[in-house]
């Protein structure tokens, strides 16, 4: 059953040093940027971001690896890894960040455990709701 998992999301798409391009990218899996994306980036893979990759827009992925630079919010449903080489200048909102020293960071952070944010709100309600 782990098999049928892993071939759904093998495809990985490149977007290679010395390509530009202008307009949403959506997709279903692994998304490797060495070139530069004009637009947002939404997909329910994992987005590598090379030293050369430049993204200027919303990023929505599963998990991240950025050593280039992303302009724009970037929100991460499980891992954002920020690499010493990485420019964000922009938002985070991601469940678990790792950043290397050197890394450069310009912007808010918001780490949300969708499990236990979503539960005690939802408790809050329920009990302002029940009084």
């Amino acid at each position: 059953m782990g098999k049928n998992n892993e071939t759904e999301t093998v495809a990985i798409n490149l977007i290679s040093n010395g390509t530009d391009i202008t307009g949403d990218v959506k997709s279903t899996g692994d998304i490797r940027v060495d070139g530069s994306l004009t637009g947002n980036l939404n997909t329910k893979g994992k987005v590598v971001i090379g030293p050369t990759g430049k993204v200027n827009g919303e990023v929505i992925c599963k998990n991240s690896e950025v050593s280039g630079t992303v302009e724009g919010r970037i929100i991460v449903s499980q891992l954002l890894i920020l690499k010493s080489s990485s420019k964000i200048m922009g938002d985070i909102v991601t469940v678990k960040l790792s950043i290397e020293p050197g890394a450069i960071f310009s912007g808010n952070c918001k780490m949300n455990g969708n499990d236990h944010n979503g539960g005690t709100g939802q408790g809050k309600e329920a009990d302002k709701s029940g009084k």
